[in-house]
C-alpha cells in the first residue's frame, strides 16, 4: 500500500495520521523492510511535488541519499546476521519463550532441526513446533539441556507424591524411585534440583522409617523362621 502524505510548498507535510503510520512502522520488525520502504517513498514524494520556483538544494539530496543507503545498509546487516545466528543455531538446545493467544508465557526447550524464512521472518524448528527467532530466550550446551531435563522429570516424579501427612507404606516403591533418579545425576545435574523437592523426598523418606514396624519379627521374617524350623524338625 503506497504511503499517502500531504504536501505544501514542495514539502512533505507530517499529520498526525502520518506521524502514527511512521510510528507504527517504528514498531514493527526491521526485517519486514518497511521502514525502509516508507524512507523512500517519502524522499520520492519530495522529489515529485517540489515547487518548481524553489527546488530542494541538491545537497540536501545528497544528505537524504546518504541516509537512505546508510539505512538499507544497516537494515541489510542486521537481516544477514540475524540470519546467520538462526542457522548456528542448527543442532543446538534452545530454550523458548512462547507467548499464546491469552497472553500466557510458556517455555519450550527442544534442540533445533532446522531454520525457515517467510517473509523476512526467521523461525525455528523446535519439537516438531515452528517458533518465531524472537522467542528465543537462551542457547545451551548438551550437558546444561540434559541436567535441566533431569531435574524437570525429577520435579515431575515428586509432584506425584503425596505429602508427609498422607504418605503410607504403600507408596514406599514410589519414593524409593524417586531416590533413585536423584542419586543416578552427577553433582552438575543434581545442582538444577529445585531445594524443595529434594527436602520433601527427604521429609518423605523419614515418615515412611517411622511407619515401619519396630520391633518384633516382620511378616517376611517369620516366614524364614517358620520354614528354618521346619527343616530343622
Amino acid at each position: 500500500m503506497p504511503l499517502m502524505a500531504p504536501v505544501e510548498n514542495g514539502k512533505v507535510v507530517e499529520t498526525e495520521t502520518s506521524a502514527s503510520a511512521k510510528s507504527s512502522k517504528a514498531n514493527s520488525s526491521s526485517t519486514s523492510g518497511l521502514d525502509k520502504e516508507a524512507f523512500l517513498q517519502l524522499l520520492v514524494a519530495q522529489m515529485q511535488y517540489q515547487d518548481p520556483l524553489e527546488p530542494m538544494d541538491n545537497t540536501e539530496y545528497i544528505s537524504q541519499l546518504a541516509t537512505f543507503s546508510q539505512l538499507e545498509a544497516t537494515q541489510n546487516m542486521a537481516d544477514t546476521i540475524s540470519q546467520g545466528m538462526a542457522n548456528s543455531l542448527v543442532g543446538k538446545y534452545v530454550f523458548l519463550n512462547v507467548t499464546d493467544k491469552l497472553g500466557n508465557v510458556n517455555t519450550v526447550a527442544g534442540k533445533v532441526d532446522y531454520v525457515m524464512y517467510e517473509n523476512g521472518e526467521v523461525y525455528l524448528a523446535v519439537n516438531d513446533g515452528i517458533y518465531s527467532l524472537a522467542d528465543l530466550d537462551t542457547v545451551a550446551d548438551s550437558a546444561y539441556y540434559e541436567a535441566f531435563e533431569m531435574a524437570a522429570a525429577f520435579s515431575a516424579a515428586i509432584a506425584k507424591l503425596p505429602t508427609v501427612g498422607t504418605v503410607s507404606l504403600s507408596d514406599a516403591k514410589a519414593v524409593e524411585d524417586a531416590r533413585a533418579m536423584y542419586d543416578a545425576m552427577n553433582s552438575y545435574q543434581k545442582g538444577f534440583v529445585p531445594q524443595e523437592d529434594l527436602a520433601k523426598l527427604t521429609a518423605l523418606e523419614e515418615k515412611l522409617k517411622k511407619l515401619k514396624p519396630s520391633g518384633g519379627d516382620s511378616s517376611d521374617d517369620k516366614e524364614d523362621k517358620e520354614d528354618t524350623e521346619v527343616k530343622d524338625g
